[in-house]
């Protein structure tokens, strides 16, 4: 008999059959030690919880945008803001209908809101919204900025228009069309001074050449036959870009591009889990950094699920809310972003609310967060396993002085068929405040050939996992 770690902490990774590999990390994110003689090579730490910000009326939170290091703009439903840094909102004006999030990208002096359909001018200084009522414009999907020119894309085409240089004017002949594939246009964005322009099934990059006629021109070889699967997964993160893909081949890959190569990141569990699902056109992603980690965050509203992938590990973990009422687990709340204020400031995806997301935040604007650690198999090559114990080391006695967490509780079950069925529930506290020697630590914990092991905290605490201790005998 001994008592060995074995690999516990880990990213998500819920294979097509359990029984190849099972592994699930929820509200929970790996952390790779950066020192060489940590107390393991990595870490599971809790996700930021939802500190509310501001409670502004409306309904959805549809966009953020930072405008100035003091003001920003949020559309909540139908109705415009501008933002303090202290989380002061107040109406300005007001946009179409719908719950859709909607495109804004700035020129320093207004800011262009494109839903659509219908497109609009803010004026955060002066307090004005507009709409574009000029018919040369025939609506905007997807805006951004680039050398003075607004661009964006023109819904249900392959053209993308631009707005006059330094201004919001607009001419009927300043556009153009992505030419290398004959796909709709679905998103852009501008990235390095370079205009990314995502089509169904092709991707092409173009640069402003200063043509006089038209400015913008394909970069020659910058061309990827793999498109777009929703107009809303594009965003920048770590010097480049992530979107959800799709070619004439199928759909379902999260990529990034590697200059002007496409390159996959998502693994093989993460497509599966999307490929169950019945829609991915809606998918919506922010990205956001904090202390080191660089997150794509990858909300599905049909499906009801929000996958993140962490460019600093190269690891993929979820991310969900639990419904107070129902107790079931649903997509993150958080499905718009922006850096303001000094936070990562995030909007709800059905209320008004705005958040930060703060690590020393463990609840969801109150809602308790369910934090799950499910490990890889311990399998011994088909021979009977006796497991007589099994320590977490964590980080314990960080009970709160009063209320629940007061003494927080770590739930343990497992599975002996690849993850279908599971055991009883086991507890053990994982020490009130000040008990910082309590060890979590299970007992008498049976046989099994095939063992899946599954951790679970809901407690409104801080949750850090460092490694785990298994005392284990081999049998015949």
């Amino acid at each position: 008999m001994g008592a060995n770690s074995f690999p516990f902490v880990g990213g998500s990774y819920t294979a097509r059959s359990r029984t190849f590999d099972a592994q699930r990390t929820l509200n929970l994110y790996p952390e790779v030690s950066g020192s060489g003689t940590s107390r393991s090579v990595s870490a599971l730490y809790g996700t930021p919880g939802l500190a509310l910000w501001a409670s502004l009326v409306g309904g959805p939170v549809r966009g953020l945008l930072r405008f100035t290091q003091a003001q920003a703009v949020a559309v909540v439903g139908s109705t415009v803001y501008t933002l303090t840094t202290a989380g002061v909102g107040v109406a300005i004006g007001s946009i179409s209908a719908g719950t859709a999030p909607v495109s804004m990208a700035s020129n320093g002096g207004v800011v262009m809101l494109a839903a659509g359909a219908a497109g609009y001018f803010i004026d955060p200084a002066a307090g004005t919204v507009t709409q574009i009522t000029d018919p040369d414009f025939v609506g905007a999907g997807r805006v951004d900025y680039i050398d003075g020119y607004f661009v964006w894309t023109t819904p249900g085409t392959g053209r993308f228009q631009i707005s006059q240089l330094l201004g919001t004017g607009i001419d009927g002949l300043d556009f153009a069309t992505a030419e290398g594939a004959p796909d709709n246009l679905l998103s852009l964005v501008v990235d390095h001074r370079e205009l990314w322009l995502f089509g169904e099934t092709s991707t092409e990059v173009w640069f402003n050449s200063g043509n006089i006629d038209f400015p913008f021109e394909r970069i020659q070889g910058a061309f990827m036959e793999i498109g777009c699967a929703a107009a809303t997964s594009v965003a920048k993160l770590d010097n480049t870009v992530f979107w959800l893909g799709a070619d004439d081949r199928g759909q379902g890959m999260v990529m990034r591009a590697q200059g002007y190569q496409p390159q996959r990141v998502s693994t093989h569990a993460v497509e599966y889990a999307i490929g169950q699902m019945s829609v991915i056109s809606d998918a919506v992603a922010y990205t956001y950094q904090q202390e080191g980690h660089s997150f794509y965050v990858l909300n599905f509203p049909t499906a009801g699920q929000t996958w993140v992938y962490d460019a600093s590990t190269d690891q993929w973990h979820e991310r969900a809310w639990r419904d107070p009422l129902l107790g079931t687990l649903g997509r993150h709340r958080a499905q718009v972003h922006m850096a303001f204020a000094g936070e990562n400031i995030v909007g709800d995806w059905e209320t008004g609310n705005l958040y930060r997301l703060d690590l020393d935040t463990y609840s969801d604007n109150g809602a308790p967060i369910v934090r799950t650690r499910r490990c890889a198999h311990i399998a011994s090559g088909g021979g009977w396993q006796f497991f007589s114990s099994l320590q977490l080391i964590m980080e314990t006695g960080v009970g709160l002085a009063s209320g629940q967490g007061s003494d927080p509780q770590a739930m343990l079950r497992w599975s002996d068929d690849g993850g279908l069925t599971w055991s009883s529930e086991a507890w053990v506290s994982m020490g009130r405040m000040g008990e910082y020697k309590r060890r979590a630590l299970w007992r008498r914990l049976g046989k099994g050939r095939d063992r899946v092991f599954e951790v679970t905290i809901t407690d409104p605490v801080k949750a850090v996992i460092v490694d785990a201790v298994l005392q284990v005998e081999a049998g015949r």
